[in-house]
């Protein structure tokens, strides 16, 4: 694991805490030596605050996505509005902790995004679907509402389109697909996706469903994702 934390006393604290959890963490104090690290060492996630002096996480972020590299991050930030946590999906995080955070929340946020590392296979993910939809192909290739996704290679299509996705929202949708016509609530979609479920006040699935949302949606198409009041979603083409 790769740690990018200015603060030197929250650097100190979780590479203690990380360490005792069972990781093996190498920890740097800016974006520079983040970004050199990654290049050295090819970390399995990288933990990154935002906030640093000279290159900050979200430029970090950007570098290694425009490389290609789709190494899970979680990013570590004091700022809590919604279009600030948006920059951060933008610019290629997977999952972000607002601080002050519980140390408990940082690894339960880990586990998920490290369990997402594993290739996923057929049936693995959401309820069994309904006869006839979405259809599963032996190259696992998952179709539903117009949208085709290919399990493997990771790479996501609406109609023609490819969906440039982060690995969460990759998650996200395949829930989804895997269970296209069927209401999940909320509960359900935190145990899938990120293991854990933060509670009613939270805002990081409707975070995540609205940026998902804006990838999927096409002029004069229907829309896909659904939100089913008081309950939580279900993809359908209207």
């Amino acid at each position: 694991m790769l740690l990018a934390e200015d603060d030197r006393a929250i650097r100190h604290a979780l590479e203690r805490a990380l360490t005792l959890e069972g990781y093996r963490v190498t920890a740097v104090a800016d974006g520079v030596e983040a970004l050199a690290q990654a290049h050295r060492t090819a970390p399995d996630v990288l933990l990154l605050d935002v906030m640093m002096p000279g290159i900050d996480g979200l430029q970090v972020c950007r570098v290694l996505r425009a490389e290609g590299d789709r190494t899970p991050i979680l990013m570590l930030t004091a700022l809590v509005e919604t279009a600030d946590r948006i920059a951060g999906l933008d610019a290629g995080a997977d999952d972000y902790v607002v601080k002050p955070f519980d140390v408990e929340e940082v690894f339960a946020r880990l586990r998920a995004l490290l369990r997402r590392t594993t290739p996923v296979t057929a049936g693995s993910a959401g309820a069994e679907p309904a006869k006839g939809s979405p259809q599963v192909s032996d190259r696992q290739l998952l179709e539903a509402a117009g949208l085709r996704m290919d399990l493997q290679a990771r790479r996501a299509w609406r109609g023609g389109r490819e969906l440039e996705l982060t690995r969460t929202e990759f998650e996200l949708l395949e829930l989804l697909v895997r269970n296209a016509g069927i209401v999940l609530d909320h509960s359900t979609i935190y145990d899938r996706i990120w293991g854990y479920d933060f509670g009613p006040g939270s805002k990081n699935l409707a975070v995540y469903v609205g940026y998902l949302r804006r990838k999927l949606d096409e002029p004069g198409a229907p829309q896909l994702i659904h939100t089913v009041r008081g309950v939580g979603y279900v993809l359908r083409e209207d």
